[in-house]
């Protein structure tokens, strides 16, 4: 696209909701996306070759069948975080990641492609808490109702069905005390289905006349787990059956004639330009081909970054834009932890009629315990090799710790027949991630290595006092679960807190950017991704609000510039 109206820089979570809204209204939109495009016939062997063009905007260019066979349903293919599909790095899985400076252990789970972190992401879908809002953010949770709305009818946000492990996960809240939620404007404490990003599942799916092969070429959730590798089971692409915005926002933008996106294109500088007066204004970006090495200038009338909590905030450094003591502070990420409950066959049949959970079946995350001012507490069913890693090797406790105590019965990290034992247990395990309101702290920042873009960011986040108690609190609640269900034994994780699954806050509205989510140093650069979030939202997860606030910006962004 020559000359576009508005650059969105980044295709994840984000951009892609900016550009469809704004596309809707005659904007010409150019998505500038880092990595690679899967499920599109321009680029059918995207991690070989660099494709048969440079960017696409026809949505025939979608293809269903491709997306199938390039996203397969095995951990390391997928989501190993140094080769695989699914990670932050270049289209060609030959050359490295992408480096990330984390001054200490831990992982950084994001993923660069069209459809960015969404790619792998497990579709949870609630709103923020109101209070968290209405009390920290410079706009009203009532505000923000009818984006939510928007989002959930387009995306659509579905409640997660019932398998196993949520009727499970469904029966320990009731033995602990807690009663059914039956709204998505949470204020009290208490339990619900997740509201996720996910089709309902496929009407056929108990019919025998339908072989798993054909159902997974229909409508709908095929209930056969593992969301993280990615889900290419529907019809088209556009109509798969997890929502992540490759196959939902994606498309409807490019519906819109007036959208365009770019893989494989590595914005490195904001371009900018200063009138008579001072006033700094955006005008454009420069980007680097990471096939080729080759950089352009693109010149437009409003800029988006939208390119996550942690390379917008660089960007904005790299690009040295005007000083703002808060780019790159206040980095949230709630401090989660995880524990796990195994189960015995007779206490499973009595409980849930079946000797077995198998937590890979459905949903990866289908039911949730929320506690406003907390946090909360959401079931996993994560595939094997993940659950391994999360929940058995990524500890900052030591090896083997075994707690004579009411609470846990196994901590830290497992190793040997210790690991061994609770795998062979992974079909009558229930797994629970605990995910902490946390606070905006000034000295949780992102600063200064280099890679071939420029300077990386250092990715620092230290919880606090309050941090540590809430978690603790929210382990208890989960542990009484886990033993009001009828767990046999129960490992805590004690979960380091270098591991980022939702980082935010690093762009705070009310400090880098104003009420529309404009700069206020730099006019027309506005922010569509978790990065403008004013805090931690309650400790529910992100993506959502994300997407209603870009909703909003479009809205405002419009107006302001492109009104006739």
């Amino acid at each position: 696209m020559k000359n576009p109206d508005v650059i969105v820089i980044g295709a994840g979570g984000g951009g892609p909701v900016i550009a469809k809204e704004l596309g809707e209204v005659g904007i010409q939109v150019l998505v500038l996306e880092a990595g690679p495009w899967y499920g599109n016939k321009k680029w059918p062997e995207p991690n070989q070759h660099r494709g048969l063009a440079q960017e696409s905007s026809d949505p025939q260019d979608l293809d269903g069948s491709l997306y199938r066979k390039q996203v397969t349903r095995l951990e390391h293919d997928m989501n190993n975080p140094v080769n695989g599909k699914f990670r932050l790095g270049p289209a060609d899985r030959r050359r490295s990641p992408w480096y990330r400076n984390l001054p200490n252990p831990g992982l950084l789970w994001q993923n660069s492609g069209i459809g960015g972190t969404t790619l792998h992401y497990w579709a949870n879908s609630p709103r923020a808490f109101p209070y968290a809002i209405d009390e920290g953010w410079p706009i009203s949770y009532e505000e923000l109702i009818p984006y939510y709305e928007k989002v959930e009818n387009t995306l659509p946000i579905e409640f997660a069905p019932m398998t196993a492990k949520e009727a499970l996960f469904f029966y320990g809240a009731e033995q602990a005390g807690f009663s059914l939620n039956r709204t998505l404007d949470v204020t009290e404490s208490g339990y619900r289905p997740q509201p996720n990003a996910i089709l309902p599942p496929n009407e056929n799916l108990m019919n025998p006349e339908y072989s798993l092969e054909q159902l997974s070429h229909m409508e709908g959730c095929t209930l056969s787990g593992h969301c993280e590798h990615g889900c290419p089971y529907g019809p088209s692409l556009d109509k798969m059956a997890k929502r992540s915005t490759n196959v939902s926002y994606v498309p409807l933008a490019m519906e819109t004639g007036n959208v365009t996106f770019r893989p494989n294109t590595f914005t490195t500088k904001i371009l900018t330009e200063m009138d008579a007066n001072g006033t700094v204004s955006a005008i454009g970006v420069r980007c680097r081909n990471t096939w080729t090495g080759e950089v352009e200038e693109i010149h437009c009338k409003v800029v988006v970054m939208a390119a996550g909590t942690i390379e917008s905030p660089r960007l904005w450094l790299n690009s040295d834009l005007p000083q703002n003591s808060w780019v790159g502070r206040g980095l949230t990420n709630h401090y989660i932890d995880t524990v796990t409950g195994i189960f015995d066959e007779k206490t499973l049949m009595e409980v849930i009629g079946s000797p077995t959970i198998d937590p890979f079946v459905g949903h990866t995350s289908g039911a949730r315990l929320d506690y406003p001012r907390l946090g909360t507490v959401q079931d996993m069913g994560l595939s094997p090799g993940l659950l391994a890693m999360m929940h058995y090797g990524s500890s900052q406790a030591g090896y083997n710790e075994f707690v004579a105590s009411g609470l846990w019965d196994q901590k830290g990290r497992l190793t040997g027949a210790d690991l061994k034992d609770n795998m062979d247990d992974y079909r009558r395990s229930l797994s629970l991630l605990l995910i902490t309101d946390d606070e905006i702290q000034f000295q949780n920042r992102d600063p200064h290595t280099k890679d071939e873009h420029g300077p990386v960011a250092a990715v620092h986040y230290t919880p606090s006092k309050t941090e540590e108690k809430k978690r603790i609190q929210l382990t208890k609640i989960a542990m009484n679960l886990l033993r009001k269900a009828g767990a046999r034994k129960i490992h805590r994780n004690d979960i380091a807190a270098n591991f980022y699954i939702h980082p935010k806050s690093t762009m705070r509205m009310g400090k880098v950017v104003d009420l529309s989510c404009e700069a206020y140093q730099v006019n027309r650069l506005y922010l569509a991704d978790n990065s403008v979030q004013a805090n931690a939202i309650g400790g529910t997860n992100p993506t959502l609000t994300s997407q209603a606030l870009a909703t909003r910006t479009a809205e405002l962004l419009a107006r302001k510039y492109f009104s006739k």
